[in-house]
């Protein structure tokens, strides 16, 4: 096997994990869920809960939702679900799937370090790959393995958008027991993933991590230019200088990014957003920072 991954995955331990320790330490018992069964208390009920934990004799009692809380499994097996699609190799600095190669190491490092399996699905509309769920050293460079391999063979796109629907689907059915998913994709291409976004929310836990680059957001003023769909191959002449071009495209990003924020949301499914241009350290601290927030 090549010594990439074994590179690669030294960096990420000095550059995140070494600075992630004392962060994380006992937090994701409270911070990144498992399953339960033991009962250990009551409390008020949040928009945010889910409402299959609602306690319907207490509520009707007095007359306030009321949740039942668990003592969490310490140990659990999380699934990184990975969007290999062409547009994720879009990137102004460096590509999304660059950052999502070093996230997922750096999720399953994290993870296996308390003795917890992980495993990932790699999903493009071409080849679907399945890592089945380990833990220990050995087991991330693999993954680190499959995803540089993946990355290196990518090939031409085949003109179709990504089928999120479709890898959101073999997540379902690949995964039987109770997990915690992160599904980490830009989420660009139709949004008809939603119910089956929301049948996977039903069982398992999620958490959406959406990889963005600023140009997506804010194409800035180069003139006219030459833009490619990465994945239908679609072109189109732009001028960028052009005021009404770039109003035009902020109405439609603007629209796009509100529409798949609510699908997310409604579909019960906790987002994250991580630019191309941030630093993954910071990203990862600041989005355990607001899951604790919103558990407390």
């Amino acid at each position: 096997m090549s010594t990439v991954p074994d590179r690669l995955l030294r960096r990420l331990e000095w550059q995140v994990v070494r600075r992630l320790e004392g962060r994380l330490q006992g937090a994701y018992r409270t911070v990144f869920r498992g399953t339960g069964i033991d009962f250990d208390s009551l409390r008020e009920y949040t928009p945010e809960d889910d409402v299959r934990h609602i306690d319907w004799n207490v509520t009707a009692r007095l007359d306030e939702p009321y949740v039942r809380q668990y003592t969490e499994d310490r140990d659990l097996t999380a699934w990184l679900v990975l969007d290999q699609s062409a547009s994720m190799r879009f990137g102004a600095a460096q590509g999304k799937d660059s950052v999502l190669t070093e996230l997922s190491v750096c999720l399953a490092r994290l993870f296996t370090q308390g003795g917890n399996r992980v495993g990932a699905i790699l999903y493009d509309n071409r080849f679907q790959r399945v890592v089945p769920a380990r833990t220990g050293r050995q087991h991330v460079l693999r993954l680190a393995h499959e995803l540089t391999t993946a990355a290196a063979a990518a090939g031409r796109p085949d003109g179709r958008t990504t089928n999120l629907d479709g890898m959101l689907r073999l997540a379902a059915s690949t995964v039987r027991r109770r997990s915690l998913f992160f599904v980490i994709s830009d989420f660009i291409g139709n949004l008809d993933w939603e119910p089956a976004l929301t049948r996977l929310s039903h069982r398992h836990e999620v958490v959406a991590l959406r990889i963005v680059d600023p140009i997506e957001l804010d194409l800035p003023d180069l003139g006219l230019v030459l833009v490619e769909d990465a994945e239908t191959g679609e072109q189109l002449l732009a001028d960028t200088s052009d005021p009404l071009f770039q109003q035009r495209l902020r109405a439609e990003v603007d629209a796009r990014e509100f529409a798949v924020t609510a699908a997310i949301r409604r579909a019960g499914v906790t987002e994250h957003r991580i630019g191309t241009d941030q630093d993954l350290a910071e990203a990862l601290i600041d989005m355990v920072r607001r899951s604790k927030r919103r558990r407390s």
